[in-house]
């Protein structure tokens, strides 16, 4: 079965109900080290995504449309990241009906490497690239779904033991310690939903 843009639009309606589902859990999160709004930002940014994908031709156009629609709803910094992650995935996808599901781990490299484009992060600082990035190594390795979400939750769990030093958690010191980054858990969800969908 390939990853078609039929596929892409159930992805997406997946990835807004599970931040729906899971917005108060991210917020309360983020009360610990930040604004306590990543929650919010986060089923805004999917639930707008998800009604901009159906109906288009090719998986590019729903990838590209998904950035539009998440940066127009989204004003926190998660806006930009997803944005720009979300067209690397449209030049990755193609602009093409479907795709082998063999391709897809290349969706989430292309996608870690927007965020970390964009947001100037590196893994060990605390932030989403922390789950993020050990998801592309083992995607570029050749690694499963499985074992790509694996290895983004291994990272979400790490930044529990980490001090911030980007963002707006890194005002807190070493009072940021103890307590995983929101966007490296959302990070997982997301993957997570992906593997559901693509593996």
């Amino acid at each position: 079965m390939d990853f078609t843009t039929e596929t892409c639009t159930h992805l997406f309606q997946a990835l807004a109900t599970r931040m729906t589902a899971e917005r108060d859990a991210l917020c309360a999160l983020d009360g610990l080290i930040g604004d306590a709004d990543h929650g919010i930002a986060m089923e805004q940014g999917m639930q707008a995504a998800a009604a901009a994908v159906p109906g288009l031709p090719t998986l590019q156009d729903q990838f590209n449309a998904a950035a539009k629609a998440f940066l127009n709803a989204v004003g926190a910094s998660s806006g930009p990241l997803y944005a720009t992650a979300l067209m690397r995935a449209a030049k990755a996808a193609g602009p093409r009906a479907a795709m082998p599901r063999s391709e897809t781990p290349a969706l989430i490299s292309a996608m870690a490497e927007g965020i970390a484009h964009r947001g100037k992060a590196e893994p060990g600082q605390k932030t989403m690239i922390d789950a993020w990035h050990p998801a592309a190594e083992a995607a570029k390795s050749g690694a499963t779904w499985p074992e790509i979400l694996r290895a983004a939750q291994t990272g979400a769990d790490a930044t529990a033991e980490m001090q911030a030093s980007l963002g707006r958690a890194a005002r807190l010191g070493e009072r940021s310690l103890g307590h995983k980054d929101p966007g490296a858990v959302s990070a997982c969800m997301i993957i997570e939903e992906c593997a559901k969908a693509l593996g």
